[in-house]
């Protein structure tokens, strides 16, 4: 579980839209194999530290996909909370290179892979308690040039 940390130049009134921006990617080493992922979380344009995440072992690319999204989903909802905010007087951008994560939460694709299943529900479940709420497709490398990898 990543470290949870508050934005000093955040708005702390529950009446105030708040913009964030979501940026994710998870792989494995194998595949399956050693599960990892990162995310970075901005709050009306004041970037938060990159949280790395281990999957442990036995988890497939997709898995962590799903994963780092599901915890930066969590970061961010915690973050408004823990600051007198409601999700839903948010909004999210989330910008991702896995276009089957995209697809599938977009609702686009069938999630055929039962494990991949409920991971899906949640990312959609989560995705749905802000009160606008964008899940993006971009280049690779845009995800290295942010993440690192």
């Amino acid at each position: 579980m990543p470290a949870r940390h508050a934005f000093p130049n955040a708005e702390r009134e529950s009446s105030s839209f708040v913009e964030l921006e979501l940026i994710f990617d998870g792989g494995s080493k194998g595949n399956p194999g050693k599960g990892y992922g990162s995310y970075r979380l901005t709050v009306n344009g004041e970037d938060l530290e990159i949280q790395e995440l281990d999957f442990g072992d036995n988890v497939t690319n997709n898995q962590a996909e799903y994963g780092t999204l599901i915890e930066g989903l969590k970061s961010a909802i915690e973050y408004l909370r823990e600051n007198g905010m409601s999700p839903s007087s948010a909004s999210i951008s989330v910008l991702t290179d896995s276009k089957l994560v995209v697809e599938q939460v977009n609702g686009r694709w069938k999630v055929k892979h039962e494990g991949l299943k409920p991971l899906c529900a949640e990312a959609k479940a989560l995705i749905g308690q802000f009160g606008n709420a964008n899940l993006s497709w971009h280049r690779r490398a845009n995800s290295v040039k942010i993440l690192g990898h």
